[in-house]
C-alpha cells in the first residue's frame, strides 16, 4: 500500500517538478484569488454568499443544540433544519441564475424572473415547514 502512494507521489513530483500538496496548495490558492475577484466585480455574488455562509452557520448550530440540549420538539428541529437547507439549496439555485457564465444554460431566464421563482419557491418552502410543525 506505501509502494502505491510512493508511486503516486513520485509521478506527481515528476509532471511538474513538485511535491503532490504544493500542487494542491497552489491550486486551492489560484482557486480562491479568482473567487475573491468575482466577488469585487459583483455586489450580488457578494451578499448571496453572506446569507448562504449564515444558513450555514444557523444548521450548524441548530445541530449543535440538538446534539447538546435534545430534540425533546422533534418537529421543530426538524422543521428548523429542513427550512435552513431549503433555504440554501433554493439561494444556491438563485447564485448560479445570476452568474454571467451560467447565461447559456438559462437561456431566456431574467435575473428578475430568477428571483421572482426564488421569492415564490421560498414562500411554499415556509409555507410547507410551518404546516409541519403545527
Amino acid at each position: 500500500m506505501k509502494k502505491v502512494a510512493q508511486r503516486a507521489t513520485e509521478k506527481s513530483k515528476k509532471a511538474s517538478g513538485k511535491p503532490y500538496h504544493q500542487d494542491l496548495a497552489h491550486s486551492v490558492t489560484l482557486a480562491y484569488k479568482s473567487y475573491l475577484k468575482g466577488l469585487q466585480q459583483n455586489q450580488k455574488l457578494r451578499l448571496i454568499d453572506t446569507f448562504l455562509a449564515f444558513l450555514v452557520c444557523i444548521g450548524i448550530l441548530q445541530f449543535i443544540f440538538c446534539v447538546l440540549v435534545g430534540t425533546f420538539p422533534f418537529n421543530g428541529f426538524l422543521g428548523g433544519f429542513i427550512s435552513a437547507v431549503g433555504q440554501f439549496v433554493l439561494t444556491v439555485s438563485l447564485r448560479l441564475q445570476c452568474l454571467e457564465s451560467n447565461q447559456s444554460s438559462f437561456k431566456g431566464i431574467l435575473p428578475e424572473r430568477a428571483f421572482g421563482d426564488y421569492i415564490f419557491a421560498s414562500i411554499i418552502l415556509h409555507f410547507v415547514v410551518i404546516h409541519f410543525i403545527n
